[in-house]
């Protein structure tokens, strides 16, 4: 595991486009389908990593929180699962089923969709507002295995908040921290 922080991409990037398989249905979620919702939450999340484990009940609890929002939520695992079997479709839908997630978990075979995001760790995070413009990326909260901070999802659910109530999130963003995202053909 090779500790790694986000890159901390570009305030004010436009959101990417993406067409990704669904874990859980098979559907294909496409960009298109969150446009009429106010925000849009992309996180980048795996199976195996000890620090998505740390925080997976809280994603889960964010997801059940804003079911009825007008937030769109989007989880996405990039990692090559020919050398991380646990990351592969069925053990990632296995994980959406056990967390009960109410949002779209997708695969990104290619690993094309988190380079266009410029997502290097697990759990990484990006918030888009209504034009689709990134607004926030950086972490859940100041939680991390081993620290004794509590995982609320506090610096994440600030953003979220200012985004849905029409208010600029502040631009004070801490990286998220996690492990690498397993790029193919790349050692570990």
């Amino acid at each position: 595991m090779a500790r790694t922080e986000s890159t901390m991409a570009p305030l004010g990037a436009p959101l990417p486009g993406f067409q990704l398989p669904e874990v859980v249905s098979g559907e294909i979620i496409a960009s298109e389908r969150f446009r009429d919702k106010k925000a849009l939450l992309v996180m980048f999340i795996c199976r195996h990593c000890p620090y998505v484990k740390h925080v997976q009940a809280e994603l889960a609890r964010i997801g059940m929180d804003y079911a009825n929002s007008p937030l769109g939520i989007l989880a996405i695992s990039s990692n090559d699962a020919g050398a991380y079997p646990d990351d592969a479709p069925p053990s990632l839908r296995q994980m959406a089923l056990e967390l009960d997630f109410r949002f779209p978990f997708c695969y990104d075979e290619s690993q094309d969709v988190a380079r266009a995001f410029m997502a290097a760790c697990t759990p990484d995070f990006f918030v888009y507002d209504a034009d689709r413009i990134l607004v926030y990326r950086g972490q859940l909260d100041g939680s991390r295995p081993g620290n004794s901070t509590p995982v609320t999802g506090r610096d994440l659910r600030a953003a979220i908040n200012a985004v849905l109530a029409g208010h600029a999130v502040n631009h004070e963003q801490i990286p998220s921290m996690g492990c690498n995202i397993k790029w193919r053909g790349e050692p570990y």
